[in-house]
């Protein structure tokens, strides 16, 4: 076997690798005992409306905890879930919360092009409650909520988002050329 074709066996196998730890991930996941949440009030640019409201319909939420108009990686990644938002939404209702006021969401999401439902968090304890807000500094991440049989709500699972997550397809792609990412940020605009 040549150095190259060692090379490739060697991707292959660390790529079964992580396919398998995902699959063991999501195993663990599942198992986790839910955590009963408020069924908190968020602003909207339609007024007031309790996170109940946000199922529509649906059993399960994916609870998008986003830092705002201001970081370009959080702008990144809903540019990317607004993409996926027809097969998400077929499965389970999608909000996307952020500490922006209410019109500075909506104008900035209707420049993005985003049709998501969108929340503002600001006066609610929502993201401190769920460990995305410390110390005063928001974290991206997504919660899944369910919703029970009696109404109440539970977090069933949740992760942090981060450059290289696999959240965003953009670093798996950047993975693939030869020099990697090599120091590429998100902007706000490519123009």
């Amino acid at each position: 076997m040549t150095n190259e074709q060692s090379r490739r066996s060697e991707i292959a196998a660390l790529e079964q690798e992580i396919m398998e730890k995902k699959q063991e991930l999501a195993k663990l996941r599942r198992t986790a005992a839910p955590e009963p949440i408020e069924d908190y009030r968020l602003k909207t640019a339609d007024g007031e409306r309790n996170l109940s409201e946000f199922f529509a319909g649906k059993q399960d939420l994916l609870l998008i905890h986003n830092m705002g108009k201001g970081c370009r990686y959080c702008t990144l990644w809903a540019d990317g879930i607004n993409g996926l938002r027809h097969h998400l939404q077929n499965r389970a209702a999608l909000l996307l919360v952020s500490p922006d006021e209410p019109q500075v969401q909506q104008e900035f999401a209707d420049g993005r092009g985003w049709e998501f439902p969108l929340a503002s968090g600001d006066g609610s304890n929502l993201a401190a409650d769920l460990g995305f807000q410390k110390n005063g500094k928001h974290w991206p991440g997504v919660s899944v909520l369910r919703r029970q049989a009696d109404g109440s709500i539970v977090r069933v699972s949740w992760s942090y988002f981060g450059p290289g997550d696999s959240y965003c397809v953009a670093w798996d792609f950047f993975d693939l050329l030869p020099e990697g990412p090599n120091g590429w940020e998100p902007q706000f605009s490519y123009k």
